[in-house]
C-alpha cells in the first residue's frame, strides 16, 4: 500500500534523561516503515542518543543531525540538537540533571510547533519532582502546554481501541478532588470532549458517559450530595445544549459490566477514578492526550519507570500507539474524518498488526 505524499512532521521529546524515554524512541523507530507514515524530528541531543544507543545493539536506529528544519530528510530520523553540553547521565536515577535537560527537549519542541516546523508532538514522560522549578512551575506537561499554547481549559484525554476516559480534575491530591469538581467546571470538560470527539476522532455524533464522585453514584443522596447538586445538573445542561450525554454513573460497576465500550468518552470526576480501569484494561495500549490545545500532543501513558531504565526491557508500544494516535488526529483536522476514505489511517493499522504477528511468532 501507497502512503499519501504528505506525511506530517512529528516532533519527539527525550523526557527524563535517566528514564526510559530514550530507549522508547530508539526501539520504536528502529523499525523503518514508521518512515512510510510521519518523519520523526528528535529534540535532544545526538550524544545522549548514542550513550542509550550502545546499551541497546540489537537495534538499528541511523539519523541525520540538523540545525534547522529546511535540512530535514522525510526518508530519515532527524535529530534537532538542543545542547552541546557534555550531559552526566545516569540511568534509573532522580536528578536535577535529568529534569533540566528533559525541560529543555520539551521547550525546543514546543517553539517549533507553534512556529509551524512540525506538526505534532509526542512527549516521553518527565518526573514532576525534578523538572519543577521557578522557571517551570508546572506540575506535568499539560498545564505547560495549556500556558504555552494560551489555552483557556484543556482536557486529559485517555485513548486506546477500547476506550477513551477524560478527567475533570488532573494531578492533584485526593483531599482536593472533590473541590475541584464543580458544575462550571464539568460544563467545560464535557464541552472540550464533545468537540475533540468530533473533530480529533471524527465522530458525528459522540456519545458521552459521565461518572458519579461518591461510591454507588452518592446512592440517590445518601453517600454524598454533589451527584445530585451538581454532577447531574451539569449533565442536564449538557442535554440541552444538544450533547448525548448520560449519568452519573456509578464507577465500579460501569467498568466492571463494560459500559465504557457503549460510549465513545467517559469523563471521569479524579485521576485514579479513570486511570485504574483505563490503565487495566487498555492492556499496554493507552495514550495520553491533550485535548482543547490549538496543536496535537500524545504521549505514553506511562511514567519514567526509573526501576528499569538502561536496562534494555522498556515495551514500547504504548509510545508507538502515541505516535500513531498523533499522526491520526493530524489527519481528522486535515479533513480525513472518514477513516474508510483515509489511506495514512488503514495503513497506520496495517504497520500495527504486522507488527503484533510478528511479536506472536517470535
Amino acid at each position: 500500500m501507497q502512503a499519501p505524499a504528505h506525511k506530517p512532521l512529528i516532533g519527539i521529546t527525550i523526557g527524563d534523561l535517566n528514564g526510559i524515554g530514550i530507549e522508547l524512541i530508539l526501539k520504536t523507530f528502529s523499525d523503518n516503515r514508521i518512515l512510510e507514515l510521519c518523519t520523526p524530528v528528535i529534540f535532544g541531543s545526538s550524544k545522549a542518543i548514542n550513550f542509550y544507543r550502545k546499551m541497546l545493539p540489537d537495534v538499528n536506529f541511523n539519523f541525520q543531525i540538523i540545525k534547522d528544519f529546511t535540512r530535514v530528510n522525510p526518508k530519515q530520523i532527524a535529530i534537532f540538537n538542543c545542547w552541546e553540553d557534555e550531559v552526566a547521565i545516569t540511568p534509573g536515577q532522580l536528578t536535577d540533571i535529568g529534569g533540566q535537560y528533559a525541560v529543555k527537549s520539551l521547550v525546543a519542541c514546543s517553539e517549533a510547533l507553534k512556529a509551524g516546523h512540525i506538526q505534532g508532538m509526542v512527549t516521553a514522560p518527565i518526573h514532576k519532582k525534578n523538572t519543577q522549578s521557578e522557571e517551570f512551575p508546572y506540575t506535568g506537561h499539560t498545564p505547560f502546554l495549556k500556558a504555552y499554547f494560551g489555552a483557556q481549559d484543556v482536557l486529559m484525554l485517555m485513548v486506546a481501541e477500547n476506550m477513551r476516559v477524560a478527567l475533570v480534575s488532573e494531578h492533584v491530591p485526593v483531599q482536593d478532588a472533590a473541590k475541584e469538581v464543580t458544575k462550571e467546571k464539568i460544563a467545560s470538560k464535557l464541552k472540550l470532549l464533545q468537540q475533540s470527539l468530533i473533530k480529533d476522532f471524527g465522530i458525528d455524533k459522540p456519545k458521552i458517559a459521565v461518572l458519579g464522585l461518591n461510591p454507588h453514584a452518592g446512592d440517590e443522596g445518601l453517600i454524598g450530595k454533589e451527584e445530585e447538586t451538581i454532577i447531574r445538573p451539569a449533565v442536564k445542561d449538557a442535554k440541552h445544549q444538544n450533547m448525548i450525554v448520560m449519568g452519573p454513573y456509578s464507577a465500579d460497576a460501569f467498568f466492571a459490566r463494560g459500559y465504557h465500550e457503549k460510549f465513545d468518552g467517559v469523563l471521569a470526576m479524579y485521576h485514579d477514578q479513570g486511570l485504574i480501569p483505563f490503565k487495566s484494561l487498555a492492556s499496554g495500549d493507552g495514550v495520553n492526550y491533550t485535548a482543547g490545545l490549538s496543536v496535537v500532543r500524545t504521549s505514553p501513558d506511562h511514567g519514567t519507570a526509573f526501576d528499569i531504565a538502561g536496562k534494555n526491557k522498556a515495551d514500547s508500544n504504548s509510545f508507538l500507539m502515541a505516535i500513531y494516535q498523533c499522526i491520526d488526529i493530524i489527519n481528522f483536522r486535515n479533513g480525513y474524518a472518514d477513516n474508510r476514505r483515509n489511506p495514512m489511517r488503514k495503513l497506520t493499522r496495517q504497520i500495527l498488526a504486522n507488527a503484533v504477528d510478528e511479536k506472536l511468532e517470535e
